[in-house]
C-alpha cells in the first residue's frame, strides 16, 4: 500500500510540472513615456524662459547676457582690467545667496557663509559651477538660472522644491590658480 501511494505521489509531482514559457510583454507602446517626458520638459523650459524674459524686460536699467549654458546674468560690479578667470582645478572663494523668481529669499549669504570651491572637482549645482567660470576676482554677478541649471527635478531636499528656477547673487572674492 505504501509503495502504491509513493508511486502515485511521484506521478502526481512529475505530471504537474510543465515546461516554463517565456512571458510576453504587457505593453507594446515603446517610447511613449520618453516622448511625454520630452514634451513636458520642453514646455517647462519654455515657461521658465518666458519668466526670465519678463524679469529682463522689467529691468530696464541692467544689461543681461545669455550664456552658452542656457542661463542669463548681469554684472553688479565688473572688473574691466584683469583677464584672469578660474579654470579646471583652480580654487575660488565666494559668497552667494539664492532667491526664487518672486524675490523670496531661499538661502541668505550669511547662512551659506564663504564657500571655498575647487572648479569642476567638487559638487555644486550646474549653473553656479558654470557661472563661476565667467567671473573674475572681486566681481559681483546676478545669475538667472532655469531649473535645469539649478536643482532640477529633485530640488535640494531642503528648501528648494521640484523645478524651481533661481536667482543667485554671487560675489567672487579670490581665485587661486592651480
Amino acid at each position: 500500500m505504501r509503495s502504491i501511494f509513493g508511486i502515485l505521489v511521484l506521478l502526481l509531482v512529475v505530471s504537474s510540472c510543465k515546461p516554463s514559457e517565456a512571458r510576453k510583454p504587457v505593453s507594446v507602446a515603446s517610447g511613449s513615456f520618453i516622448n511625454e517626458s520630452i514634451n513636458r520638459n520642453k514646455a517647462l523650459s519654455e515657461k521658465e524662459e518666458q519668466l526670465i524674459q519678463d524679469i529682463i524686460t522689467k529691468d530696464t536699467i541692467q544689461d543681461y547676457i545669455v550664456s552658452e549654458g542656457g542661463f542669463w546674468y548681469r554684472y553688479t560690479k565688473k572688473d574691466t582690467v584683469s583677464l584672469v578667470k578660474p579654470t579646471y582645478g583652480d580654487i575660488v572663494q565666494f559668497n552667494y545667496e539664492l532667491t526664487d523668481f518672486n524675490g523670496v529669499q531661499i538661502y541668505s549669504e550669511k547662512e551659506l557663509d564663504t564657500v571655498t570651491y575647487t572648479i569642476d572637482k567638487e559638487e555644486l549645482f550646474l549653473g553656479l559651477r558654470e557661472g563661476l567660470k565667467l567671473m573674475k576676482a572681486e566681481e559681483n554677478v546676478t545669475f538667472l538660472f532655469p531649473s535645469y541649471q539649478a536643482y532640477g527635478y529633485y530640488g535640494d531636499d531642503n528648501r528648494i522644491g521640484t523645478n524651481i528656477p533661481l536667482i543667485a547673487h554671487v560675489k567672487l572674492h579670490k581665485i587661486i590658480k592651480n
